[in-house]
């Protein structure tokens, strides 16, 4: 009679997971894994080639978490570009690990910052298209302005120096969203 197998390939991508997300990427070894799990190595390499592999598995399952996590954030604000700014720096403050694996420390075989922002759902496009309907002749160009302040003000989370809150934040990129859409009426 066969021998049961106890690890199975979902434990060790969920023990790499939840490694992952209290330890950081970094420190997710096939060695470490294995102890966690509470079983050799030798179970970790006959699921996976190498820990390529795993750490593959690993990323994409940390995709799905942000946009599952981004599909059930809390919508609080009306102005385009606003609810994926507070999504996006919630998910910095509350899951350190993931963000920075996911938009920090990117790789040459990782999805773009773009890719996983938009999603499956069109994320950024439907931001895009509501800017567009709200009456910006350029949403392109007020999301990438945008962005780099979303995304600017989520990298101060990771380092303990960005302390607004959450109605301060909103008001924040309203504001900025008002005035990026002024400058770009002047302009136009």
């Amino acid at each position: 009679m066969a021998r049961k197998e106890t690890i199975t390939i979902q434990m060790i991508l969920d023990t790499a997971f939840s490694m992952t997300r209290e330890e950081g990427f970094a420190n997710v070894t096939a060695r470490k894994v294995a102890a966690k799990a509470g079983c050799s190595t030798q179970p970790i390499f006959r699921v996976y080639k190498n820990m390529d592999e795993l750490w593959s598995a690993v990323y994409e399952k940390a995709v799905a978490f942000f946009q599952d996590y981004y599909s059930l954030f809390p919508r609080t604000g009306k102005t385009p570009f606003a609810n994926l700014g507070m999504a996006y720096i919630a998910f910095a403050r509350e899951e350190k690990h993931l963000f920075e694996l996911l938009f920090v420390n990117g790789g040459s075989n990782r999805k773009s910052m773009y890719e996983i922002l938009n999603g499956s759902q069109g994320n950024v496009v439907y931001e895009i298209n509501l800017a567009r309907v709200s009456g910006c002749a350029n949403p392109g160009d007020i999301f990438m302005k945008m962005w780099i302040f979303i995304h600017g003000a989520a990298c101060m989370t990771l380092t303990g120096d960005y302390d607004l809150t959450n109605v301060e934040t909103l008001e924040l990129f309203e504001h900025s969203y008002n005035a990026f859409l002024h400058t770009q009426e002047i302009k136009g």
